[in-house]
């Protein structure tokens, strides 16, 4: 029997095991043990890695391409493509029979002429095709169903004995967007009968009943366009310029926070910045494609945020 001094289990006084109770677990038997582990709790680096540093470095000289891509558009008179060569690109896709050729013919009197001939030529796969109409009293003409590209254009004016041929090189625009027809429009003001006196005629005879005058050969690398296309060119070299800066913001964002997301937006916004600029589309492409290969980077949690 044992001693009043003498510790009891509960058990063995047949009182209840609370724990058992609570817990539904056995009381321990054996001595507790503690031990020690190595596994060290880390959180996400919001430094960027040094790849992904590299790619933003690289981002920015695609960016600065996009910029200098969209300076190019809006400069219609300069650049590696301008408007005419941009329109006659597209013009080469376009379905036949989709143009429509519109304006206004006006004497050197800025007066509408009535009743000039309005001649109009182009290639059609080897083949010559053309249309005529004449001017209403307004001076107003207008062809339909027309090829879009280069075309010549030929104002036929009838007056005081002879016939007065002023030529032009014209490109009619494709389908926009979409648009079924792209519209052209274009004002003709016919020079005034000194200048047609002072051609020389074609046969090399001293007087001539038909006199030329032909601006085609000057307007062989700028013809004739619409304004609006002109105007929607430049347009788009704003909206380059645009995605450029946008783009640019991003991946500095990127580098200071160490975002990949948003440095892979960035990249992905930079590819739509650089245009006709093929060599800086591969750029974008490899940038954006990089971005899946930057490492995690992992630190102790007992580092403190920077």
């Amino acid at each position: 029997m044992a001693g009043a001094d003498e510790a009891v289990s509960a058990d063995e006084a047949g009182m209840p095991n609370y724990i058992d109770e609570l817990t539904g677990l056995a009381e321990p038997k054996q001595d507790m043990m503690f031990s020690t582990s190595t596994t060290l709790l880390t959180r996400p680096d919001p430094k960027m890695h040094p790849m992904g540093q590299a790619i933003g470095v690289f981002l920015l000289f695609i960016c600065l391409l996009g910029f200098l891509n969209g300076v190019d558009y809006a400069s219609p008179n300069s650049g590696l493509v301008q408007p005419d060569d941009f329109v006659y690109r597209l013009s080469l896709t376009a379905p036949d029979e989709t143009a429509t050729f519109r304006g206004v013919v006006y004497s050197d009197e800025n007066k509408p002429l009535e009743n000039a001939t309005v001649y109009i030529s182009w290639d059609d796969g080897g083949f010559w095709n053309s249309s005529e109409v004449l001017t209403d009293k307004n001076g107003y003409y207008t062809f339909e169903r027309l090829d879009p590209g280069l075309a010549r254009v030929d104002i036929i004016v009838e007056r005081d004995g002879f016939r007065d041929v002023f030529s032009n090189r014209v490109l009619l625009s494709p389908p926009a967007l979409i648009e079924p027809i792209g519209f052209t429009t274009i004002d003709f003001v016919v020079p005034s009968q000194e200048v047609f006196d002072a051609q020389p005629c074609s046969n090399g005879a001293e007087e001539c009943e038909i006199r030329y005058v032909d601006y085609t050969p000057e307007q062989k690398e700028n013809p004739l366009m619409d304004s609006g296309a002109k105007t929607i060119y430049i347009s788009i070299g704003f909206g380059f310029m645009g995605l450029a800066l946008i783009a640019t913001g991003f991946t500095v964002w990127a580098m200071k926070n160490g975002s990949i997301l948003v440095l892979r937006t960035a990249a992905g916004l930079s590819f739509f910045t650089v245009g006709h600029y093929y060599t800086a589309c591969c750029f974008g492409i490899v940038a954006f494609v990089l971005t899946f290969a930057v490492p995690k980077r992992y630190i102790p949690m007992n580092e403190p945020f920077l």
